[in-house]
C-alpha cells in the first residue's frame, strides 16, 4: 500500500471512530453531540455568530470580522438525515465558507424527524427563503448551499420555488447531496465496505424517519425524480468513497441532461461531508466552493 493511500486509510479509520462518538441510537443524545462537535470545531476567531428568529424557527448570520461583500448571500442548509443537525453542527462548514467566500451566510434550524416528518422541513426553508426575500433580498442574490440532507434540501427549495413560479437562487452548491431516497445509485452496494461514515442500516432509518408511508419519487423527498429545466448553476462535491456517491453523479447526469449548467468534482480517498474535517483537502474544497460562486456572482 502507498504511504499516501495508507495516510487515506488511517485518516478513514479516524473518521469512522470520530463518528461512532458522535452517532448514537438515542436521537436526542445524537444531537447534543453533534451539536457540542460543530461548537467546538466551527469556533473560529475570524468570524462572527449572530442569533436571529425567523418566524419561529432558530437562525444564525456567520460573517466575516473584516469588510466583506453584502450584495450576495448564502442561504446553508444543514445536513443530519433530516433528523438530526442543526445550524451549530453546520458551523463546521459555514465558519469555513463564509471565510472563504468573504459573505454572510444563514443557516436555520427547520424542525426534525421522526417528530417533525416531511413535509416540514420543507416548509420551514420556504420561512428562511421569504426571510431573505423580506430582509430585501432578490432570489438572484441567494447562492443555497447544503451538504447531504441538507443538499436535499436545497434541491427540494429550488424545485418548490420553480413549481410556484418563483424566481431561482443564483446558484447552488451541493457538498454530499442525499439526492434520491429509494437508493437506486449502485455506489449504495459498491462503497458499502469503504464508507466511514454511512451505512444502509442508518439511511434506511432516517428514511423512515423523515418520509415513511410517503411516495419516495415525490421531487420534494427525492429532488432526482423532478425537471431541473431552468434550474440554476450548480456545483457538486463529493467524496469517492461514499455510497452516496451515485447520488451526485445521478444528479449530474440528470443536470447536464437538461441543460443546467452544472460541473461536479469528486474527490479521490474523500468520504461523505469530507469538508468538516479541519485538514487541507477540506480547504481546498471550500476554495472550490468559493470559486464557483465569485465565478457565479460576476
Amino acid at each position: 500500500m502507498a504511504l499516501s493511500e495508507k495516510r487515506n486509510q488511517n485518516l478513514m479509520n479516524l473518521i469512522k471512530r470520530v463518528h461512532s462518538v458522535v452517532e448514537n441510537a438515542d436521537i436526542e443524545k445524537h444531537r447534543q453531540s453533534q451539536d457540542y462537535f460543530g461548537a467546538f470545531l466551527g469556533s473560529s476567531k475570524e468570524t462572527t455568530v449572530k442569533a436571529t428568529q425567523i418566524e419561529n424557527m432558530y437562525g444564525e448570520w456567520i460573517a466575516v470580522n473584516r469588510a466583506h461583500m453584502k450584495k450576495y448571500v448564502i442561504l446553508y442548509c444543514h445536513g443530519g438525515g433530516y433528523s438530526t443537525g442543526s445550524s451549530q453542527y453546520a458551523r463546521t462548514l459555514t465558519t469555513k465558507l463564509a471565510m472563504s467566500t468573504s459573505m454572510d451566510v444563514l443557516s436555520f434550524d427547520y424542525r426534525l424527524a421522526p417528530e417533525y416528518p416531511y413535509p416540514a422541513a420543507l416548509e420551514d426553508a420556504m420561512t428562511a427563503w421569504n426571510y431573505l426575500m423580506l430582509l430585501g433580498y432578490g432570489a438572484r442574490d441567494v447562492i443555497v448551499a447544503g451538504d447531504s440532507a441538507g443538499g436535499n434540501l436545497a434541491l427540494a427549495l429550488t424545485h418548490k420555488l420553480k413549481g410556484e413560479g418563483r424566481i431561482l437562487p443564483r446558484g447552488l452548491v451541493l457538498m454530499s447531496p442525499w439526492t434520491d431516497l429509494t437508493a437506486s445509485g449502485n455506489t449504495h452496494g459498491s462503497k458499502k465496505e469503504v464508507d466511514p461514515v454511512l451505512n444502509e442500516e442508518y439511511i434506511e432509518q432516517m428514511i423512515c424517519n423523515y418520509a415513511c408511508g410517503q411516495n419516495l419519487e415525490n421531487p420534494f423527498i427525492s429532488p432526482i425524480f423532478g425537471d431541473f429545466e431552468g434550474f440554476p448553476s450548480t456545483y457538486i462535491q463529493v467524496g469517492d468513497n461514499e455510497i452516496l456517491l451515485s447520488d451526485a453523479t445521478m444528479l449530474h447526469k440528470k443536470m447536464v441532461k437538461a441543460n443546467v449548467p452544472v460541473k461536479i468534482d469528486i474527490f479521490k480517498g474523500m468520504w461523505h461531508v469530507f469538508q468538516m474535517s479541519p485538514f487541507k483537502t477540506a480547504y481546498e474544497a471550500m476554495d472550490k466552493n468559493a470559486e464557483f460562486i465569485y465565478d457565479i456572482c460576476r
